[in-house]
């Protein structure tokens, strides 16, 4: 189990329809003003990070969206330590684009800009814009491919890239990011469960973030991982997991608002989604993309975060957050129904009891699994 405290990100609410596909009263805003207030809100109740979504389109319930990389550095400019990821698609972007973005972006910041690389599962996004999709595979070596550009224009002069999807030829990036020790660029995120993600996490990301899984799912996705980046001859990425989180006084009334949230789901959207990840994840080498055993109630919140089980008292979840710790879990993106309130609730009554659990393993080893 790492020594370092656990982290939290939250999903910032920039597409509509909330972090749920349902018709429940979600008191969330995908507008700025909302979004700055909240921002501000949350690194006061222990968040580090926050991460921007990406959709280019209406789709399954997100009728609006703001695009990532804009709203992401509005947030940065709106808060002091806040880190915030804007999520972004190789095939819609260049890196030598991005890494342009992203430099300026981690000046203004004074070194918060991160990014997301993400491979993509919505081919109407695409095909709508003119460009062709990829199956599965290759999407995630066009994302390494990214990645690996991303760097070198990072921290190289007269880059050089020959590859299958990007090329670099003699280009030199200035400024370059803010890099400070332990931080050479600004840290590279990436998505995805199937093989072909964990292995491209454990070759070349700084975090890899999984969706929703409970202790026996994160333990094989972590053991994959690790084992991809010893084969590659590096440290292991760090582990995100996707989790949407219901805290409430007592389990019954946490519970409850979860069989709301299902009883109310917009089926359409919901079925319509199923069948768009499905769809984007069949071509997978083994049939194990993303989604693949999601159930409906599952897919209600879009990246299977009622799995982790971030439900019921402050001590309950509290507990549940420390377990995942000790296999190996870094750092926790969460969704909320009502994102003001609840932020500071969790930084109230949750967060203390997760630190207490945490001060109690760093001085009690007999407490820690002798497998994490």
């Amino acid at each position: 189990m790492s020594a370092e405290p656990v982290k939290f990100a939250y999903w910032v609410p920039n597409v509509s329809g909330g972090l749920v596909t349902s018709t429940i009263e979600q008191r969330t805003d995908w507008g700025y003003e909302y979004n700055r207030k909240l921002a501000v809100l949350a690194e006061d109740n222990g968040f580090e990070y926050a991460l921007t979504q990406v959709r280019y389109m209406a789709s399954y319930g997100a009728e609006y969206q703001h695009e990532s990389t804009g709203f992401s550095l509005a947030l940065l400019l709106a808060t002091q330590r806040l880190k915030v990821i804007a999520a972004v698609h190789p095939g819609l972007w260049h890196p030598g684009v991005l890494a342009k973005l992203g430099a300026t972006a981690d000046h203004l910041s004074n070194g918060r800009f991160a990014v997301n690389v993400v491979s993509g599962w919505f081919r109407d996004e695409f095909t709508a814009l003119g460009e062709p999709w990829l199956e599965h595979d290759e999407r995630y070596r066009r994302s390494e491919e990214f990645i690996r550009a991303l760097r070198l224009l990072w921290t190289e002069d007269h880059a050089e890239l020959a590859g299958d999807f990007y090329r670099l030829r003699d280009f030199t990036l200035k400024p370059k990011p803010l890099g400070t020790p332990g931080r050479p660029h600004p840290e590279i995120f990436q998505g995805g469960n199937s093989t072909a993600a964990r292995a491209m996490a454990g070759r070349v990301s700084d975090w890899y973030f999984s969706n929703g899984r409970d202790l026996d799912g994160v333990a094989e996705q972590l053991a994959d991982i690790r084992a991809a980046a010893s084969r590659a001859g590096r440290r292991p990425p760090g582990f995100g997991l996707n989790a949407f989180l219901i805290a409430r006084d007592t389990e019954a009334e946490a519970r409850e608002t979860l069989r709301e949230i299902v009883a109310h789901a917009d089926t359409e959207a919901v079925e319509g989604f199923g069948a768009a990840v499905a769809q984007a994840g069949r071509s997978t080498a083994d049939g194990k993309g993303m989604w693949q055993d999601s159930t409906f109630e599952d897919l209600v919140q879009y990246n299977d975060g009622f799995r982790t089980g971030l439900i019921g008292t402050p001590e309950q979840i509290a507990e549940r957050i420390v377990a995942h710790k000790r296999l190996g879990v870094d750092l926790f993106l969460l969704g909320f129904l009502h994102y003001h309130e609840e932020i500071e609730y969790f930084g109230r009554r949750v967060l203390p009891l997760v630190r207490e659990l945490e001060a109690a393993d760093s001085t009690d080893p007999a407490s820690v699994p002798a497998h994490a």
